[in-house]
Formats: structure tokens, C-alpha cells, sequence
């Protein structure tokens, strides 16, 4: 009995034992972005340890995923896929089966045996239990939650801020601010999650919520549940130590309160305070209100129509350090229904008598400034918001003192362009303002002298805009990649790169979303230094899953050099390709020259390739010799004008080039001497410009190392135009010919015809010659003898003697019977007769007494034509009707025609 006691005394020991070393030991994943992604880590005696990858599979992450409440296991990782960690290596070799409850469970080498360093750590990615999706990041959006198989959208229905506050602390977004419902379900949504969650928001999950089985299964609703989270959370305004309705600007910011850096704040940020706490619109922003030890440098950018401050544009990127005592303040009216007076924002104020944005009292139905189109809050389309309308402002006379009382008014610091011809795009409703003639020193827009409040002669084609200093871009810079190379980013009117450190995945997830890349990216170390000098303008970036876009992540203040050339960044997002460059390839000298603000396609600011990107040239040593070369590299014509001073408006990129110098002959704008590549000592202010003569010829482009057969003629002709009337005047003679040779073609078939109607007529009358002579000659005693018979010469169809008859192929040669006399050559058109061409004249008597003969025969013609190339003749055969009366046979060879008559 006490053997037993013993026994059971020292199983419930180590029951004990194993019970309290599982309940110290903690599991946790890493590095991976989420909660539920990463190195698998384990604390025990204290020390966070890791699991070696031998054998590492899906079951083992099974367990993981289960163990830590992150839905279904998707993938694991190994060789240290989250990076290497530190301290014990607890596990190795695990082989779980997938049903364990604590991965520490399953069969292993033994705890803390293994044969590994950290570059083997183990990972998992689970499918976690809930995700926010469809909105700006991962922190905000659409509430589903994964049912082992599919994620499942979750119903609005008894949905409460408390559980919200889950979701968002879970996924480490911080804090809840807001819950939406009435977001309709996807077509594709298949069915609602059957279940309502009841959190208290202490749990540190979704899935250890409370929760209650919709009645019947299905769940009452009216949409999906949507959530934002954020680290900005509450705000208020104290005043002597109590929340009132003026006050110094304080936020709830992860969990902290801090007061407002007054840096940039406007009285459209006051007004959203005052609207967001109840306190009805704002009058005014008093600056130097209580200090605080630790001022929130962010800037907002509202546009005074903003439910909440935080869903204002915010830019956190390069703000520097606000001086202590600087501190934002808001002066409420107090209530939301309180009457104020009408303001007069008179048109023909003049500057300076206009009280300061600061302590200038608030006006019902107050005018409000935006600018859209641009990229950000301080770059586009100026509109002014009045009479409950959005309209736009008429660019005659825009320039740069009306663009920095824009800029000022806004809080983005100083302009640097002002565009006119609806460069940011047309816009709609109302043009409220015209012809505008700011001093520079106007505190609102609208009380600069103008035309007058809503007179304009204009279209919206003629929408004014503007470029401030706080501007702020973001691209990459390769050569041949595209969502890959140097990081740049544009501020202060010049692009600068960005310092790598220290850049985690949020970071990089962050950049590459916003520029279209992909959610994931890496930070490439291995490549050299860049060529050329240029700012490095921000270091130290720290993003937070809640920023939606770079310029809301907290880092060091602007400097123009942040960090040393070796620092600056070079990433490579997920969705990198190969690019063309810049828009076909190859890339040919004309398509790296481009001109830019002019009137035509030859006027502008010379703007070049290199380097991934589109830079200036400086207007150093610039002359119509450099003009000439950019001018004839883009067939251009001969140069008028080499413009300097950015006349055509400053450029925003690198100043790729300086100091150019041309003969004026060159093929190509590189083939110039010129400083390095991207080495200048200029500003934008002065950009090189050319005026051309003529439009862009479509002839081929000229590559780098090619010569021009010819330099261009001087004055108005240019070697196209002059190409152009020499290929029309072949054209024109060639037409020439082609109709010449048409109308030849033509009398010879209208010759032919006529010959051959003149050949049948000449038959005609030597037969009537022949017979009136016969009947002189028959008479004659002696004439003719039976051996006496004169040959017949035959013709040919030149006209000559080619045989007599009797060696005449294909002719008669038979004997003349009696009463039979000798043929005369009969003369016809164009064949010299025996008798040398001498006519002879057929007395009219028996000229008559022919054709009466003639008139009771009938004559037919028929026509045998052969292969001339043979060498046979075609001869026409006439012959008469037989025993007429009065005729002998008589055989005519005659150009190759054969005659007989009976």
C-alpha cells in the first residue's frame, strides 16, 4: 500500500512539474508582419529560443497555427526565411502529427538537443483568424474572419466597438476609431459568418471572444462590418487643465496624448476639431499656447470637410522638430447651431489690411481651398470650395505671386510653379475666379484684386494650378527595371535619394504598394556606388503598419545630405520587370531628347535621358551651336533661338547636364563635351531651352556615331524640305511620262486601224487599174507567150521583194492554161510597185465599167494569222466568186497578203 501511495505521490509530482514548465513556456512567431506569419520562437527558463528546420512540414505548422489561434496553416519556411534569431535552439528534428496541442509535445530529438545554428530556423505562415480587407492597408477595411476552409465577411449586426478594438490590437493596428456598417457583400460572398462576437476589448484575440449563434443560423444584418484603426485614436482641447471647447490640440496617439506642433496649422484642421468634438466651427487658431515637452510634429492637410482629423491627409516624412511652445490651439463657436455673421471677402481688399489667418474671426458658409490632380495636398488644381459648390480659378495672368499666397494659405510652404492650360486636368462647376493680381502677400486667395467673384471670360480648359515646396513624390530609378532601383524621392523642387537604414518589411511593403510594385520588397546591398551628385534628402524611416503611404511615416528631418553615398537605397519590390527605355527599345538618341513647355513640339525646355530618368540641361555655355544639335537630333529643323533662364517654365528633375558645348555640326547632343553626368552646380531656375524652326519630320531617327550625309541648307530650306521637292519632282515627271506614253499608245491603235482601212481600199482600186489595162492588153498581138510568163515578185510584210511567186512558199504554182496573161505588180500603200511607184490613171469610162462589174461579185476576206516568230507570213485571201465573166486568176503577193481572182 505505501509502494502505491508512492507511485501516485510521483506521478502527480511530475504531472505537476511538466503542468508548470507548459505553463511557463510561451510561443510566439516573428518578423514575419503579422501575428500570425514568422520565425518560430519559444521562451523557456526565461530565454526566447528557436526550432532547427530538419524535418520541419506542414503538420508541425499545424500545431503552430492552432496553438497560437491563427487559423489553418498556409506555408513553412526554412533556412531562416524570417531571418536568424538568437539565444537556445529548443527543438530539432520535430515530427508532429498535426494533432499535438503545444508543438513542445511532439516527438523531437530532445529538449534542447539539436545539431543547427540559427541559419536553419524554422517559420510558418498561417491564414490567421481575422483580417481586414478592401481598405487603405492592412489596418483598415471590410471584417472577415477564416472558417478553416475560406474567409468569411462578418455582419454588421450587434457589431460593437469593443470588438473592433480586438480586431485592430490583434492585427497591431493599433487602436479602433471608427466602425462602418452598410457595406454591401460581395456577389462572390457565398454565405456571412453565423456567429455574433461579443468582445469586452480586453481580449487579446478575436477568437477568445464571446460569442452568440445568430437565431436560426442566419445572422440579421444590412452589410458587411468595416473597420478602421489607427494610431491616432481620440483628441481634445485643453484649456486650465479641463476638456473644453478651446484650448490647446491634444491626440490620442497609441495610447499617448500629445499635444499639436502649430507648424502648418490651418484654420480648415481647426475647423474639422471643432466639428469633430461637438463644438460647433471654428473662429480662429491662436498660436503660442501652453507648451508641452513633447509636440506631435505631424501635419495635417484637411480641407475643412473631413468627418475626422485622421482621415486628413497627414505628412510625417522629413517634418522637422517643432520648437517647444509652439503649440497648435482651436477657439470654437461652441455650438454647432450658433448664427455667425457673414464675412466680406471683398475682392479689392488691399494686401495687408486683411487681419492674419491666425485671429482671423470665422465666417459662415467660410470659403475653402484645395488643391487636387497633383499627386498630394500640395500639388494640382487650385479649387475654392463657396456656396456649397467646388469651382475653379481662370489661369490669365496666373503666376507665381498668386501660386505662393495659394501655397502659404494651405501650409506647403513656398511655390515653385505656377500652371496654367489645365495642366492637372479640366475641372467642373463654377469658375469663381478671373484674372487675378496677387501682391504675394495676401493671406487668402480670394481677396487678391480679380475680376470680381464669379465673373470670368473662360473655360475650364484654362484651370489654374500650382506646385508648392512641400510636394512631395516617390520613385525608382533603373536603368533597365521597372519597380526596382534607387529610391528617390522628389521635395523642395529636386528629386533626392533615400538612406536604407534601417527600413524594415513595413517599410518596404509600404513603398511598394504605393508605386504599384507588389505588398513585399528587399533592400539590395550588393550594388555599386551611383554616378553623380545629388541630395540624399531623409534617413531613419520607421512606418507603421497603420500608414497608408511613406509620407505618414515618422523619420528624420529633411537634410540635403542625411547619410553618406554608400547609404543610399537601392530596393527591389515583388513585381520588378525589365522596362523599355524610356519607351521603346532600343532606345535611340532622338527618344532620349525630349522638349517640354513650349508652344509646339519644337520649342521648349530641353529635357534628357539618362540614368532611368528625365533631367535638364543647365543653360551654362549654352548658345545656338548646343540649339542647333537638339534642334537637328530632333528634326526639328535649323535652330531660331538657344533660350536660357528656364523660359519655358523650371524642370523637376536631376540636372543631368552642364556646361555643354557644341560645334553645332554633332549628330548627337552626347556627342558634345560637357561635364560628368548629373554633375552641376545649377538650379532649375536655370534650364536651357530652344526654339526651332519647324515641325517634327518623320524621318528616321539618328543613332550616336552617325554623321548627316549633308548639313542643313541655310536659310528656310532644311535638308527634309528640300528632299521633299526633289522626291515630288520625280513623282511629277514620272506622271509625265506615263501620260505621254498613254496618248502614243492611243495614235498608234487609231494609225493602225486607219492603216488597215486605207490597205483595203488600195486593193480596191489596183484591181479596177489592172483589169482596165488587161482589156488594152488583149488585144495586142505577141503580148504574152506560153513560155514567156514575167515573175511576180513577192513582198513581204515590210514591203520587200522577198521571191517571185513560184518560189513564194504556200503559193499557186501551176501553169497558166490558155486564155491565162501575166499579172503586174500591183502597188499598194507604203510598198514600192515595179513600175517605181508610177500611177497610172484609169480613164473614166473604164473606170465605170469596172465598178459595174465589180458590183455582180462578191468578195470575201477572210484573214489566217500565224506565229510570227515562226517566220510564216499572215496573209489575207480575197478571192471572187468563180466563172465570173470577163476575169482571169490572177495571184497577188502583197505585204504578205495573197489576192486571186477567178
Amino acid at each position: 500500500m505505501n509502494r502505491h501511495c508512492f507511485l501516485q505521490g510521483l506521478v502527480c509530482l511530475l504531472f505537476s512539474v511538466l503542468s508548470r514548465a507548459q505553463g511557463r513556456r510561451q510561443l510566439r512567431l516573428v518578423d514575419g508582419g503579422s501575428p500570425c506569419a514568422g520565425r518560430v520562437e519559444i521562451l523557456d527558463q526565461g530565454s526566447w529560443g528557436t526550432i532547427c528546420d530538419d524535418g520541419w512540414d506542414l503538420d508541425d505548422a499545424r500545431v503552430v497555427c492552432r496553438q497560437q489561434g491563427c487559423g489553418e496553416a498556409l506555408d513553412v519556411t526554412v533556412s531562416s526565411s524570417f531571418g536568424a534569431g538568437s539565444g537556445p535552439i529548443w527543438l530539432d528534428n520535430v515530427q508532429c502529427t498535426g494533432k499535438e496541442t503545444h508543438v513542445w509535445n511532439c516527438p523531437s530529438r530532445g529538449w534542447g538537443k539539436h545539431y543547427c545554428d540559427h541559419s536553419e530556423d524554422a517559420g510558418v505562415i498561417c491564414s490567421g483568424f481575422v483580417r481586414l480587407t478592401g481598405g487603405d492597408g492592412p489596418c483598415s477595411g471590410r471584417v472577415e474572419v477564416h472558417s478553416g476552409k475560406a474567409w468569411t465577411p462578418v455582419s454588421d449586426g450587434n457589431f460593437k466597438l469593443p470588438t473592433a478594438q480586438v480586431i485592430c490590437a490583434e492585427l497591431g493596428c493599433g487602436k479602433a476609431v471608427s466602425v462602418l456598417g452598410h457595406v454591401p457583400f460581395r456577389e462572390s460572398d457565398g454565405q456571412v459568418w453565423a456567429e455574433e462576437f461579443r468582445c469586452e476589448g480586453e481580449e487579446p484575440k478575436l477568437q477568445f471572444c464571446p460569442r452568440v449563434p445568430c437565431p436560426g443560423g442566419t445572422c440579421h444584418h444590412s452589410g458587411a462590418a468595416q473597420v478602421v484603426c489607427s494610431v491616432y485614436t481620440d483628441i481634445r482641447l485643453m484649456k486650465n487643465g479641463s476638456s473644453q471647447c478651446e484650448g490647446r490640440v491634444e491626440m490620442n496617439i497609441s495610447g499617448q496624448w500629445r499635444a499639436l506642433c502649430a507648424s502648418h496649422w490651418s484654420l480648415a484642421n481647426a475647423n474639422v476639431v471643432c466639428r469633430q468634438l461637438g463644438c460647433g466651427v471654428a473662429i480662429s487658431t491662436p498660436n503660442g499656447a501652453e507648451g508641452s515637452d513633447r509636440l506631435w510634429k505631424a501635419r495635417f492637410h484637411c480641407s475643412g470637410t473631413e468627418s475626422f482629423l485622421w482621415k486628413c491627409p497627414v505628412t510625417a516624412l522629413g517634418v522637422p522638430d517643432c520648437s517647444h511652445g509652439n503649440t497648435a490651439s482651436v477657439i470654437c463657436s461652441g455650438n454647432q447651431t450658433q448664427v455667425l455673421p457673414k464675412c466680406n471677402d471683398s475682392m479689392s481688399e488691399p494686401a495687408g489690411s486683411a487681419a492674419s489667418e491666425e485671429s482671423a474671426p470665422y465666417c459662415s458658409g467660410r470659403r475653402q481651398l484645395r488643391l487636387v490632380d497633383g499627386g498630394g495636398p500640395c500639388a494640382g488644381r487650385v479649387e475654392i470650395l463657396d456656396q456649397g459648390s467646388w469651382g475653379t480659378i481662370c489661369d490669365d495672368s496666373w503666376d507665381l505671386d498668386d501660386a505662393r499666397v495659394v501655397c502659404r494659405q494651405l501650409g506647403c510652404g513656398d511655390a515653385l510653379s505656377a500652371r496654367g492650360s489645365a495642366h492637372f486636368g479640366a475641372g467642373s462647376g463654377p469658375i469663381w475666379l478671373d484674372d487675378l493680381h496677387c501682391t504675394g502677400n495676401e493671406s487668402h486667395v480670394w481677396r487678391c484684386p480679380s475680376r470680381g467673384w464669379g465673373r470670368h471670360d473662360c473655360r475650364h480648359k484654362e484651370d489654374a494650378g500650382v506646385i508648392c515646396s512641400e510636394f512631395l513624390a516617390l520613385r525608382m530609378v533603373s536603368e533597365d527595371q521597372e519597380c526596382a532601383g534607387w529610391l528617390e524621392v522628389f521635395y523642395n523642387g529636386t528629386w533626392g535619394s533615400v538612406c536604407r537604414s534601417p527600413m524594415d518589411d513595413v517599410t518596404m511593403s509600404i513603398i511598394c504598394s504605393q508605386l504599384g510594385c507588389g505588398d513585399s520588397g528587399t533592400l539590395n546591398s550588393s550594388v555599386g556606388l551611383r554616378e553623380g551628385s545629388r541630395p540624399r534628402w531623409v534617413d531613419l524611416i520607421q512606418c507603421r503598419k497603420t500608414d497608408t503611404s511613406l509620407w505618414q511615416c515618422p523619420s528624420d528631418p529633411w537634410k540635403y545630405s542625411s547619410c553618406s553615398p554608400k547609404e543610399e537605397a537601392y530596393i527591389s519590390c515583388a513585381g520588378r520587370r525589365a522596362k523599355s527605355c524610356p519607351a521603346a527599345a532600343p532606345c535611340t538618341d532622338r527618344e532620349k531628347l525630349r522638349l517640354r513647355g513650349g508652344d509646339s513640339q519644337c520649342s521648349g525646355r530641353v529635357e534628357v535621358w539618362h540614368g532611368g530618368s528625365w533631367g535638364t540641361v543647365c543653360d551654362d555655355s549654352w548658345s545656338l551651336a548646343e540649339a542647333e544639335v537638339v534642334c537637328q537630333q530632333l528634326g526639328c529643323g535649323p535652330a531660331l533661338e538657344a533660350v536660357r533662364a528656364a523660359a519655358f517654365g523650371p524642370g523637376n528633375g536631376s540636372i543631368w547636364l552642364d556646361e555643354v558645348r557644341c560645334g553645332g555640326r554633332e549628330s548627337s547632343l552626347w556627342d558634345c563635351a560637357a561635364d560628368p553626368w548629373g554633375q552641376s552646380d545649377c538650379k532649375h531656375e536655370e534650364d536651357a531651352g530652344v526654339r526651332c524652326s519647324g515641325a517634327r519630320s518623320t524621318l528616321l531617327p539618328t543613332t550616336a556615331g552617325t554623321r548627316p550625309a549633308s548639313n542643313p541648307l541655310p536659310g528656310i530650306f532644311s535638308l527634309p524640305g528640300v528632299l521633299c521637292l526633289i522626291l515630288g519632282a520625280l513623282l511629277f515627271l514620272v506622271l509625265v511620262i506615263l501620260v505621254t506614253q498613254l496618248l502614243r499608245w492611243r495614235a498608234e491603235r487609231r494609225a493602225l486601224s486607219s492603216y488597215e482601212d486605207a490597205l483595203a481600199e488600195a486593193v480596191y482600186e489596183e484591181l479596177d487599174d489592172f483589169v482596165t489595162r488587161k482589156e488594152g492588153l488583149l488585144g495586142s498581138p505577141g503580148f504574152l507567150s506560153d513560155d514567156s510568163v514575167d515573175k511576180l515578185p513577192y513582198y513581204t510584210r515590210d514591203g520587200e521583194e522577198y521571191s517571185d511567186y513560184r518560189s513564194a512558199p504556200d503559193q499557186r504554182t501551176d501553169v497558166p492554161a490558155e486564155n491565162y496573161d501575166d499579172a503586174e505588180e500591183v502597188p499598194v500603200p507604203g510598198a514600192p510597185p515595179a513600175s517605181q511607184g508610177r500611177e497610172e490613171k484609169v480613164p473614166p469610162e473604164k473606170e465605170d465599167g469596172v465598178r459595174s462589174s465589180q458590183k455582180a461579185s462578191s468578195l470575201n476576206f477572210s484573214r489566217e494569222v500565224t506565229d510570227p516568230g515562226e517566220g510564216e507570213e499572215s496573209p489575207w485571201l480575197l478571192q471572187g466568186k468563180k466563172g465570173d465573166p470577163g476575169y482571169d486568176d490572177v495571184e497577188l503577193s502583197v505585204l504578205g497578203t495573197s489576192v486571186t481572182f477567178p
